[in-house]
């Protein structure tokens, strides 16, 4: 059924999105209403039900977003903080309360204090100035620091001219598509996300697979709370981003690339729409490019508020209009992928390091790093530090150095730090001496780099709540499709409550861990089979702590 509607909306493809239009109606109504699904199921040759499932899976566009006009952020950065019941008061007390709706995550963890009014952003101190924000919506455009640790930074050093920039990739279209993969290879370029699968063999998995239509989407619906790295990128250096998608559409033979970004980050998409549109005043959007007969063009679309869009195949089934959940792996995205086409998916941070590697040579690029982590790495870090901002540094430097050097050390006592996002490991403080910035280190240890985001857990916020949390993230941000993850989170996050109660419960050892095995081996992606990392370590580092709710 999934593959049959993939090419049902396949027929319109980009240029008359489904997605886009259940978006845009999302954005005039608050969410679509029963006529307009049932006309667009009868444009699409899709049954009403198809798009009602849609669109009811969405923050953005289910009935219950009706007549939000305020949200508070309820990310686990500002959870952390403490600083949302505060704000929540304050939405209150200027709207109704049927009116304040949540979003998680605004991408605003370096100040907390976050909530959005009227399709802005705000954070820090904008509470003070909120009657302003009601009556004239100013743009809520934040500043926050930006460091590095190295020679010559790449993703955080100042942005060339951008016609000198462009320049850069006549010599990609004159150097030919084998060549720049190869240098691409030689790079040992890893993704930035979770699993740091090696960029050059993804691009050349889809080059081999023939087809008279390929994609390169960007996966830019960052949600981890925490992250904030792929916003920078996409509102301070878009260029980077979108010469990264052209040179992998080049190497595959892709003539479409879609930015898809969420919708929790407004500002963002803006920046890459107006950067879509210098890039087509410079000539190198449309059809061939320079003389060079590649033709290559981009789709920006904003997402509607669905954590599991994060994940590659629930993406793809996203941009298609349909239910964003996760597929069953083989088929990968490229083999068949977005409309059944060959796909190369791969995030922010990843596809705006390849003007780097091509500017500096592969083999020069790996030279930077430990081991197979090569190059740099962008680490946010949260509002707990004395200097929280944005970090690029090389892989392989010291955690400590990080957090006590750079982030210059924490405002209140921290016991540990929740590192790659809700699925991420939670690393107690005695272990930070034993790490380093980079793939190997963090599995080496039993835990996991992934998007680097930097959440400091104080020793005052309770961990059982923590753990809580993170079973109602899954819970609430589950596609559905298997039930080790939507009914596994769920259970999980009923028995942590029910051993909070004061009834004499506590929840048996042996059980959770038999049902985190289950998670783990049985969920389809990342979602499901991630969550127990963080909740395992916490059960091992925290078993003093943790032993009033458990019983071995």
């Amino acid at each position: 059924m999934a593959e049959n509607l993939s090419r049902l909306s396949g027929r319109k493809g980009l240029a008359e999105n489904l997605f886009e239009k259940l978006v845009e109606s999302g954005k005039e109504k608050g969410a679509p209403d029963q006529e307009e699904l049932r006309s667009l199921a009868e444009e699409y040759l899709m049954g009403e039900a198809n798009t009602y499932g849609t669109a009811s899976f969405y923050d953005f566009l289910k009935n219950q977003n009706l007549g939000k006009k305020a949200y508070v952020c309820n990310g686990s950065a500002c959870l952390l903080a403490g600083t949302q019941e505060k704000v929540k008061e304050a939405l209150e007390e200027r709207f109704p309360k049927e009116e304040v709706g949540h979003m998680c995550c605004l991408g605003r963890c370096h100040e907390n204090s976050a909530f959005h009014v009227d399709g802005n952003n705000y954070s820090g101190q904008a509470l003070e100035n909120l009657d302003k924000i009601i009556s004239e919506s100013p743009d809520g455009k934040e500043e926050y620091f930006v460091g590095n640790n190295m020679d010559e930074p790449l993703l955080t050093a100042p942005m060339s001219d951008i016609k000198v920039f462009y320049s850069a990739f006549d010599r990609v279209l004159e150097r030919g598509d084998e060549e720049v993969l190869k240098e691409l290879k030689a790079s040992h370029l890893r993704g930035r996300g979770g699993a740091g699968f090696p960029m050059g063999m993804k691009l050349q998995f889809c080059r081999d697979n023939e087809s008279d239509q390929k994609f390169i989407v960007c996966n830019a619906d960052e949600g981890d709370p925490g992250a904030y790295s792929d916003r920078y990128v996409l509102e301070e250096r878009p260029h980077y981003l979108l010469f990264g998608m052209m040179v992998a559409g080049f190497i595959v033979g892709a003539t479409r690339g879609v930015v898809y970004i969420r919708g929790e980050y407004p500002e963002s998409v803006e920046a890459v729409k107006l950067a879509v549109e210098e890039l087509e005043s410079l000539g190198y959007h449309g059809e061939n490019i320079k003389g060079s007969g590649f033709d290559f063009r981009f789709k920006v679309l904003e997402g509607a508020g669905a954590y599991i869009c994060g994940e590659e195949t629930a993406l793809l089934s996203s941009i298609e209009g349909q239910r964003p959940e996760v597929r069953v792996r083989p088929p990968f995205p490229a083999q068949e992928g977005l409309f059944m086409k060959p796909t190369v998916v791969n995030n922010v941070e990843t596809l705006a390091m390849v003007p780097h590697v091509l500017r500096m040579g592969g083999e020069e690029f790996a030279k930077i790093g430990r081991g197979k982590s090569t190059g740099s790495k962008l680490v946010c870090l949260d509002g707990h530090f004395n200097r929280p901002g944005l970090y690029e540094v090389v892989m392989g430097t010291p955690l400590e150095e990080v957090l006590f050097e750079m982030g210059g050390g924490f405002r209140v006592p921290v016991k540990a730090i929740h590192v790659g996002g809700p699925l991420g490991g939670i690393v107690p403080a005695q272990k930070f001496s034993e790490l380093s910035l980079d793939f190997e280190s963090f599995a080496e240890k039993g835990f996991l780099l992934g998007h680097a985001s930097v959440l400091a857990i104080p020793e005052s916020y309770p961990m059982i709540k923590y753990m809580e949390h993170l079973f109602e993230f899954t819970s609430d941000e589950s596609c559905g499709k298997c039930f080790p993850c939507s009914i596994g989170s769920t259970r999980g996050m009923e028995m942590l409550q029910k051993s909070q109660d004061g009834n004499g419960y506590k929840v048996d050892v042996d059980l959770m861990n038999d049902l985190l095995e289950t998670m783990e081996i049985g969920s389809l992606c990342a979602l499901g089979g991630g969550l127990p990392l963080g909740i395992k370590n916490a059960m091992e580092y925290f078993k003093d702590e943790l032993q009033p709710f458990f019983q071995s």
